[in-house]
């Protein structure tokens, strides 16, 4: 594969250029994984108004070949249209230049790509580059991610690690208490916790343990080649699958010899076009 330098040089002398505007906090535009088929990306081409101009900006930080994520999310966008996508990979540890930070801040869209979110959240927790892209979503732009990226989105992160199970399964196969582990995301989804490749990898009982441990927060499960599209205090699914939405309401949760319990807990099942509204 022929390689690609992801260093952004950024437009700011081109008169295309539309900066996200200041006012409203962007949309998130969260895919739990897998295939991202275009009618979804359109999507997001859309609700990010690259048509009208602007920029899209990779961030691959959480992959182990930051290369490749930035080449193909780029040759989709470009295939379907935009011409002007760009990657940043914030290294750990290195002080980020101004030029490079502004470059976040004035993307139209941020692309937060697969891979491990540990190592994306390593690389930005309590920089400026965190900073950068929370102001980016203040100012209007669209973040969206997919897979790690989708897990980075909430406040409570979860690691995909089990903390009593370290031998990687891509599923619990118990429901039991202090098991999963979390670490803090960048937040932009204070009330909720999210999931991915949902149903494909069968993720509900590590879901389930979100919710009886973390009984505040809603918890989202994402399938593949699906997104949810949060504006405000509402989403609406887009693409292929389903999306499962877990409430404690109750913040029920019972204990013996370790394993969970929990009643009345709710489970909601969405179909590409309706519509969640949070409580």
């Amino acid at each position: 594969m022929k390689h690609y330098s992801i260093t952004l040089f950024i437009l700011l002398f081109s008169a295309r250029c539309v900066w996200a505007q200041p006012g409203h906090a962007g949309k998130l535009f969260i895919i739990g994984g897998g295939a991202r088929p275009d009618a979804l990306v359109e999507r997001l081409i859309a609700e990010a108004g690259l048509r009208q101009g602007g920029y899209a900006l990779v961030l691959p930080m959480s992959s182990a070949e930051p290369d490749s994520a930035v080449y193909y999310v780029k040759t989709q966008l470009v295939k379907l249209g935009v011409p002007h996508v760009y990657g940043i990979n914030f290294i750990k540890g290195e002080a980020p230049t101004p030029a490079r930070l502004d470059s976040v801040r004035r993307a139209n869209l941020i692309y937060i790509s697969g891979g491990d979110q540990n190592r994306f959240m390593d690389v930005v927790r309590g920089t400026e580059i965190e900073k950068a892209i929370l102001d980016a979503r203040n100012r209007g732009a669209v973040v969206s991610g997919t897979s790690a990226g989708a897990a980075v989105m909430s406040k409570v992160m979860i690691t995909g690690n089990e903390l009593k199970h370290p031998d990687y399964a891509s599923t619990f196969r118990n429901i039991e208490a202090e098991n999963i582990e979390t670490k803090p995301g960048l937040g932009l989804m204070q009330q909720t916790i999210v999931d991915q490749h949902f149903v494909r990898r069968s993720r509900y009982n590590r879901l389930i343990s979100a919710v009886i441990e973390f009984p505040q927060l809603t918890g989202i499960g994402i399938d593949e080649a699906t997104a949810i599209l949060v504006d405000g205090n509402t989403f609406e699914v887009v693409g292929e699958s389903q999306v499962v939405v877990l409430e404690n309401p109750k913040k029920s949760k019972s204990l013996r010899n370790g394993k969970l319990g929990a009643k009345d807990l709710r489970l909601t099942i969405l179909l590409p076009g309706e519509v969640y509204r949070f409580k």
